[in-house]
């Protein structure tokens, strides 16, 4: 008998891990137990196994950046310490020509892939703005995806625009839209929402918005922000939200855990929350998502914003195969002086090169341009 099996077998979750391994998907109570567990190695031994028999030992990232085009927002979230209210004098919205120069620069010097398109709930933006700065993306930088707009951001233009958020997605998407992050989810449970967000869109309403982008041909990534007010049932819930929705539109292309970050921000102010969860809890969350997604949602990502380098190269033997993003010139996260945010290629390539696995760079849609 393996080492392995006899630690399963002493394991108070073993029977869980040993039913991922045979391909059988955790049940809400088993998930919840998985997050009562302080077995997080086993867990990482579990998912990680899952995770090479897909991928091998082998890490996508993509090169990208972050194009934050307003801080402008009228939505007030908690534990946002980006935005600022319209007439601020440090409220600022990009013109198209900015976005242009950003872009270009980005390409000449990185050759990036991706451009993650994300910015405040601003009232003062019509959709032209929007269709126009995809238009003049797509057509200058073909090679170029453009990941864009939280599901909140298209509730705001729909709202803006006086029409329905499918039209909106629909006439965006043939501006040259190519698929959707997932912000804007936190934790899909509205008590929740009411404490950290009230003024952003129900739980309801993030994954109708979600399932009408996946029905018009917008794939997307769906996210978890933890670590704030909510508890493990309210996690557990989250989690089979975004299970029953991929079952039934296969349009989610990964899975981003991610925890909050407090400084700066009104939940710290009033003594919300104090500190991020750390490390463990971050292996744990990764590990999780692997057996909750394993053969459903194809890619988990190491969360390395918030956490650091260190903490993804372990996310990758954890369950995540994804690095993630090179995130030049994001300015939501570093506003809360958690950590630097943003890396260049060559540091994520020699980070997944350190813990002995090849590094792939991918477009938009996961798919592989080269083996570094």
């Amino acid at each position: 008998m393996s080492q392995t099996t006899k630690q399963l077998h002493k394991s108070d979750i073993g029977d869980i891990l040993e039913n991922s391994l045979n391909g059988q998907r955790p049940s809400p109570d088993d998930c919840l137990r998985l997050l009562r567990s302080d077995d997080v190695h086993l867990m990482g031994l579990a998912s990680g196994h899952l995770t090479r028999k897909q991928f091998g030992k082998k890490a996508s990232f993509v090169n990208n950046i972050i194009l934050n085009y307003t801080n402008v927002c009228i939505t007030d979230c908690k534990f946002c310490a980006f935005y600022r209210s319209p007439g601020s004098d440090e409220a600022y919205t990009l013109t198209l020509d900015q976005i242009e120069s950003r872009v270009k620069t980005a390409w000449d010097m990185f050759k990036i892939r991706q451009v993650l398109i994300q910015g405040g709930h601003n009232p003062n933006l019509k959709i032209e703005y929007y269709e126009d700065a995809f238009k003049l993306i797509r057509e200058k930088f073909p090679d170029i995806g453009v990941h864009g707009l939280s599901t909140s951001e298209v509730d705001m233009i729909a709202r803006v625009e006086k029409t329905s958020t499918k039209e909106v997605l629909s006439r965006l998407k043939e501006a040259g839209l190519q698929s959707i992050p997932g912000a804007g989810a936190e934790i899909l449970v509205d008590s929740v929402k009411d404490v950290i967000s009230p003024k952003k869109i129900s739980s309801a309403d993030w994954l109708r918005i979600m399932e009408e982008a996946h029905s018009v041909g917008l794939p997307a990534s769906a996210t978890m922000m933890y670590g704030h007010v909510e508890n493990n049932n309210d996690i557990v819930e989250h989690f089979f939200k975004i299970v029953k929705l991929q079952e039934k539109t296969k349009g989610f292309m990964a899975f981003i855990p991610w925890n909050f970050e407090p400084n700066n921000t009104l939940m710290q102010e009033e003594d919300l929350v104090t500190y991020g969860t750390g490390g463990v809890q971050l292996l744990k969350m990764i590990a999780i998502s692997r057996l909750v997604f394993d053969g459903l949602i194809p890619h988990i990502q190491s969360s390395w914003l918030t956490n650091g380098i260190g903490m993804a190269q372990l996310a990758l033997q954890y369950g995540a195969d994804d690095f993630g993003g090179t995130l030049i010139g994001e300015e939501v996260v570093s506003c809360t002086g958690a950590r630097s945010t943003e890396l260049t290629d060559k540091i994520i390539v020699d980070a997944i090169h350190q813990i002995g696995y090849k590094a792939e760079e991918r477009d938009n849609f996961y798919n592989p341009i080269k083996l570094i």
